[in-house]
């Protein structure tokens, strides 16, 4: 049996899950909230997740944004086998479907020209919204997943190109020192996404990767899953704490993906996901349409 993809389907879902994004917060990064919650031992911190957890309440009661940064419009497109879609209109109908989410919701457009700083209102512009297509092997499956990312957690993204000689020590080095330039400026707790090892772009797509997975999550490769366990540990030893006023809780946790890299060399970058770690996702079957996280 093939999968095959209704295009406008398509565009309809690209709207919803934008719209969904902003609204809601994924269960996951709720019990993170309820999880540091319990740990903090900071007075003020306490104080600061609670307004936080309040906030997320309030933004779903009354159907109103997590967030006022509607953020760059981001689609993770994976395809499994068995599936026919025309891959040119699959990525026009997602731009469709994001410049209707803008003008039908209304959302405030945060995407602009380069250059001229102009804004179209549509959260679209050239090679905007980004839209990331990869494969995998389950059969008559498609999924979209989006994430709009806003520019105070993006804004914390790093890279360096390390050597080998600067080891795994120089990797938790970078990481720390980044988390701490950071700071409050990407409204922690957040998510530290790290990626280590192919090339200095891959790398940086890797960081945004793990900056966005699932809490609870682990890295497939057992090496960089113990690496992300100790970072984790090591970031909330800083005392950053919740929005940059001290306490425990500076991170839900540290994600770490890793990449074959060349043997001379070892890039390492960092992508942070700010405490509204927000994200939808539509699933296509032949048995229809779901909608989740």
């Amino acid at each position: 049996m093939t999968l095959h993809v209704d295009i406008d389907a398509v565009e309809e879902a690209a709207k919803l899950l934008y719209i969904r994004a902003l609204k809601i917060l994924p269960d996951d990064v709720k019990q993170g909230f309820r999880r540091l919650d319990a740990a903090e031992t900071d007075a003020t911190a306490r104080s600061v997740l609670a307004t936080m957890i309040e906030n997320i309440a309030v933004a779903e009661r009354t159907e109103n944004l997590l967030c006022q940064d509607t953020g760059i419009p981001i689609y993770n497109v994976v395809i499994g086998r068995n599936v026919a879609v025309d891959g040119w209109a699959l990525k026009q109908a997602i731009a469709r479907g994001t410049a209707r989410a803008t003008r039908e919701h209304p959302l405030r457009s945060s995407v602009v020209h380069p250059i001229t700083r102009r804004n179209e209102h549509s959260s679209s512009g050239r090679h905007v919204p980004v839209v990331n297509i990869d494969f995998d092997e389950g059969p008559e499956r498609l999924s979209i997943e989006m994430i709009p990312k806003g520019s105070g957690s993006e804004n914390g993204s790093f890279l360096r190109m390390l050597i080998p000689a600067d080891g795994v020590d120089g990797i938790k080095a970078f990481v720390v020192d980044r988390v701490i330039e950071a700071g409050g400026k990407v409204c922690p707790p957040t998510i530290v996404g790290v990626g280590v090892g192919g090339t200095s772009d891959l790398c940086m797509h890797l960081a945004k990767v793990a900056a966005t997975r699932p809490l609870g999550s682990r890295c497939g490769d057992p090496e960089g899953a113990a690496l992300e366990a100790e970072l984790s540990a090591a970031v909330n030893m800083l005392g950053i704490g919740p929005q940059g006023l001290g306490g425990d809780s500076t991170a839900f946790a540290v994600h770490v993906e890793t990449a074959a890299t060349h043997i001379t060399m070892n890039p390492v970058a960092v992508n942070i996901q700010c405490h509204s770690a927000r994200r939808a996702t539509a699933v296509f079957t032949p048995a229809g349409i779901e909608i989740g996280f």
